[in-house]
């Protein structure tokens, strides 16, 4: 997608199991790596400990009679791939919808705001 070297953001599509989603603006990413927290004694620092992290693709949609927010905030097992104006490719698969509330849709500006997470979200 990049056509300039120079160009470092802007531009970004999204699609959730091959299906293009308005995106407005607002998307973020995170890689699967590993949870590192640090263990500490009160003789000093011991070292850390490492826990498997989820990866994320968020970003702020828009609603639109093509898009069904319930097969969104169904959606489990997805592959979701998040085209960034720089040239690079975010791929996460195996992915579910995160969060504890429904997805709500300001009905104003038709925008909502949607996450997914799994354990495989890689930079291509």
């Amino acid at each position: 997608m990049a056509d300039s070297p120079n160009r470092l953001a802007g531009v970004a599509f999204v699609t959730v199991n091959g299906t293009s989603y308005r995106i407005v603006g607002e998307g973020t990413y995170r890689v699967s790596q590993e949870e590192r927290e640090t263990l500490k004694g009160q003789d000093g620092i011991h070292g850390y400990k490492a826990m498997p992290g989820a990866g994320k693709i968020s970003w702020k949609g828009r609603d639109g009679n093509d898009v069904s927010i319930g097969a969104l905030a169904d959606a489990d097992d997805a592959t979701v791939v998040l085209e960034l104006a720089n040239g690079k490719t975010v791929i996460g698969r195996n992915m579910w919808r995160a969060g504890d509330s429904p997805i709500e849709v300001n009905t104003e500006t038709g925008e909502f705001d949607v996450a997914f997470e799994g354990a495989d979200v890689i930079e291509a």
